[in-house]
């Protein structure tokens, strides 16, 4: 037996899986993907807040984050154009490092304009962040459900998100911190640093073993069905409208409920150093404990089960938000506000995202996920943008947060439907069945081997 089996084999059982080379990749490449969805989130909302600002021109920034869900527009790019020179790495890991790049450059640039000259080159330079960090993304998602065996996706999942919340977490606060002391162009440069370990971690891991690459392209017909091939598989799969429909859906409550919840810190009196500690910091330890929470969740009780209690969690947390808006300025609330919140965040990260991991065909993983993960966000997303503030200023915060906790309602029941009727079960892709696309690393691998990574069936 080698050596690494040797060390694994006396760690609890429950803990060797995420000592394997790919989950602890996923957490490298979470950290990297976290960070500009910070910077032109809660970051970007309280630096517009600061310079004075009125709430229906900050949450008009929002809409930066629309540009996520457009990128299944331009994923097939990353699925088959390949990039001179660089491609010699492969396709995975030349993507990996031009994303990078383009993000640091990104945030740069939105470091150094000043919101309160030019809102407008403002708006500008945040769309110009989402659009670098949704091709980032497209790279990173694609790359982790490549490298991730099936049995590891609920592990993966877990890991990615690990990273999500350090790199978005870590990012935030160091903008805030450093923006106090020395200016928001200095904490915003500081956090394009960020963007390494990602670039790094496709260096050193290499090319994905279970990544395709695409066939050979011979004339103008076979271009344009590998633009719209990956969404037609996609369509083709017994009750795929209603999946869809799921997925745009279950997120509403969640996304109104997080892009406004710094408009009621700061209408509270919080300062940036409470801010950062409670919503930064206790919501950091909070949402640590719920991806472990939802880790055990999803190994013991299955996909459906799991997913279905997540997302019956995550519509309460917005409750939580209507309780503090009552009460007022507490830090006590506040903390207890921000720690249900993130475990429940935290055990969805780990349940939902497995199964939209799960769901993808390794042939367009990159164009599938792309689609997946932009349509789960893109309805609170658009609400937000375009009407929160106003929502806000006229039915005051408690019944916005209460509106929030119902509209959650329609994904609970339609996911539960979906199970009832077995199309859970039949969305899974090639990517959460075993031995499609598997190559077994040396000296990893053990336990039996699940469909989707857990018990979707359960």
């Amino acid at each position: 037996m080698t050596a690494p089996r040797d060390w694994r084999s006396r760690l609890p059982e429950g803990i060797r899986p995420y000592t394997e080379t790919a989950p602890i990749a996923s957490f490298f490449l979470g950290v990297s993907s976290g960070f500009p969805y910070a910077m032109i989130g809660a970051t970007l909302t309280t630096r517009l807040a600061q310079d004075g600002l009125d709430k229906k021109s900050i949450t008009a920034f929002s809409l930066a984050f629309l540009v996520y869900n457009l990128k299944f527009l331009w994923a097939w790019i990353v699925d088959g154009v390949r990039i001179p020179v660089l491609h010699r790495l492969g396709q995975r890991v030349s993507w990996l490092l031009v994303a990078g790049v383009l993000v640091v450059g990104a945030v740069a640039n939105l470091a150094l304009v000043d919101p309160s000259a030019n809102l407008l080159y403002t708006a500008y330079a945040a769309v110009l962040v989402g659009f670098a960090g949704a091709t980032f993304d497209i790279v990173i998602d694609a790359y982790r459900i490549e490298i991730l065996k099936p049995r590891q996706l609920g592990v993966g999942s877990g890991m990615l998100q690990y990273g999500w919340r350090i790199g978005s977490v870590a990012a935030g606060a160091l903008a805030l911190v450093l923006s106090a002391r020395f200016g928001w162009e200095v904490g915003y440069l500081a956090c394009a640093v960020f963007a390494l370990p990602a670039m790094l971690t496709g260096l050193l891991y290499g090319e994905p073993e279970r990544h395709r690459e695409p066939s050979q392209r011979r004339g103008i017909g076979e271009a344009l069905r590998s633009v719209y091939g990956p969404f037609t598989e996609f369509f083709m799969r017994k009750g795929a409208l209603l999946v869809l429909l799921f997925i745009l859906l279950h997120k509403i409550g969640d996304t109104l409920g997080q892009l406004t919840l710094r408009l009621l810190l700061d209408d509270q009196g919080y300062t940036n150093d409470e801010i950062a500690i409670y919503d930064v910091g206790v919501g950091f330890w909070a949402y640590l404990i719920g991806i472990f929470i939802g880790g055990v969740m999803y190994s013991k009780l299955g996909m459906k089960r799991s997913v279905l209690i997540s997302l019956i969690l995550m519509g309460i947390s917005n409750f939580t938000f209507a309780v503090l808006a009552m009460v007022g300025h507490t830090n006590w609330g506040l903390a207890g506000a921000i720690t249900f919140e993130n475990i429940a965040s935290g055990i969805g990260g780990v349940t939902v995202i497995a199964y939209f991991s799960a769901l993808t065909d390794l042939r367009f993983t990159a164009s599938q996920y792309a689609l997946i993960s932009a349509a789960s966000s893109v309805v609170g997303r658009f609400i937000t943008g375009t009407s929160a503030g106003a929502m806000v200023e006229s039915m005051g915060y408690v019944n916005f947060y209460l509106f929030t906790t119902v509209v959650a309602l329609p994904g609970i029941i339609l996911f539960w439907l979906m199970s009832r009727a077995g199309l859970i079960d039949a969305s899974i892709g090639t990517a959460g069945i075993e031995g499609e696309g598997d190559a077994r690393r040396e000296g990893e691998g053990e336990g039996d081997a699940k469909r989707g990574g857990a018990q979707p069936g359960t």
